[in-house]
């Protein structure tokens, strides 16, 4: 590998790897093959990070974690990007007039819990499996428990559920469990009884976790644990398959903001209309160094040009960010520049036809100012432009404002 390509590589994993503070809240579905660690190993793999803690007496439901000193202790830091809470295995498949009473009140205490201790974190609801065979022991008093299809059936409806009525995020382990089940039988993700998660399981519960929490697809990872690497790239593809190709079936991305708009021109004067959802603030860039944190602006353009136009849009923790190129025309300019300009490979020289005060701006071709600098001298040399397209803009006390396209060669 020569040195650009070392650069690039390192580029590519500075500005596109992430960092994630994620908390476990469970049992020993949790705790087996330590899951957490699971799922930062399959992170690392793709230049991503997770720190993680965890919480996982075994058969610990929600009511217990809502009074547990050491799961309260644990939110109440409040340096979670997320918390994954996994429930009792075989309460969210009861009745629902029994989830409903013993299970849901108890999902919504731990959220508000995590929301208190800091609003920006994420609560993921952490979908488990049906057993093997269905739940046998409680099977006559609910017919839908009998099998592994209707108590499948059940976690997946009551985890749904949680994460409707709490505006929460689900991990959906327990669907990718029953699309492995159904299509590559072959392998077990059970142990020995019939509940608790394999190697296997355990492994594909922590790509789907991976998926959920980075919304990246887990399909290519150099980690395989103890699995053969067809075995770990048939897991991967199951949890890609669930989750990144149905992120709405999950509520994933649900909370987050997501910027839009449209625009009409008349003249020079540009009229802006959100088309945004989740939002409930903004921040407009027009591409000329001027902003606005008008909903709906308008905004009056003083020179012909195309202007890149970038909108921000936030809600609560979370900014969405998009772009539109418009074109203003037609506008009556002066001939004259108070300027002009001379290229050499390394540089530009401005030569300035006056003396009086003026402020000399450089934005590039996202909108972002890189250069500024005021001066009364008739000559200003500016170093080399990091890409080709940038637009000039000059105010000169004598010649009033004016702005130039410069394509570098």
């Amino acid at each position: 590998m020569n040195y650009l390509s070392i650069l690039c590589c390192l580029f590519w994993v500075t500005c596109f790897s992430q960092t994630k503070n994620v908390l476990f809240l469970g049992n020993s579905y949790t705790y087996y093959h330590s899951l957490p660690q699971l799922t930062s190993d399959i992170a690392l793999s793709f230049g991503d990070t997770i720190f993680w803690d965890s919480n996982t007496p075994g058969g610990y439901t929600f009511n217990q974690h809502s009074t547990n000193t050491t799961s309260l202790t644990k939110i109440s830091a409040g340096n979670w990007d997320h918390v994954i809470l996994q429930e009792q295995s075989q309460l969210p498949s009861f009745p629902p007039f029994q989830v409903a009473s013993d299970c849901f009140p108890y999902a919504s205490l731990l959220v508000d819990s995590i929301l208190s201790a800091n609003p920006c974190t994420e609560p993921i609801f952490f979908m488990t499996w049906g057993r093997e065979n269905g739940d046998q022991g409680n099977c006559a008093n609910y017919p839908p428990l009998c099998t592994y299809d209707g108590m499948q059936a059940r976690l997946r409806e009551s985890y749904i559920q949680m994460s409707i009525d709490n505006e929460c995020t689900v991990s959906p382990v327990g669907a990718a469990w029953k699309y492995i089940r159904d299509n590559h039988p072959s392998i077990n993700l059970y142990t020995a009884d019939g509940s608790h998660p394999s190697i296997y399981g355990s492994y594909l519960a922590a790509c789907v976790h991976y998926s959920t929490i980075f919304r990246k697809s887990p399909l290519g990872s150099t980690f395989n644990s103890s699995l053969s690497q067809t075995d770990a790239h048939t897991l991967q593809q199951a949890a890609k398959l669930v989750v990144i190709d149905s992120l709405d079936n999950w509520r994933i991305g649900a909370n987050d903001a997501v910027a839009g708009f449209n625009y009409t021109i008349n003249g020079s004067l540009a009229s802006f209309s959100l088309n945004s959802t989740n939002i409930d603030s903004v921040l407009w860039k027009f591409g000329d160094l001027s902003t606005s944190n008008s909903l709906n602006p308008n905004h009056e353009y003083l020179d012909n040009g195309n202007y890149l136009v970038e909108l921000i849009a936030f809600l609560n923790c979370t900014s969405d960010t998009s772009y539109q190129t418009i074109s203003i025309s037609g506008l009556s300019i002066k001939e004259h520049k108070p300027f002009t300009l001379n290229y050499t490979n390394d540089c530009i020289t401005i030569n300035f036809k006056s003396s009086a005060e003026k402020s000399i701006s450089v934005i590039n071709s996202i909108g972002k100012l890189i250069y500024f600098k005021e001066t009364n001298e008739r000559q200003l040399i500016l170093p080399k432009l990091e890409s080709q397209f940038h637009i000039l803009t000059v105010w000169d006390q004598n010649y009033g404002r004016s702005s130039l396209k410069i394509i570098q060669p």
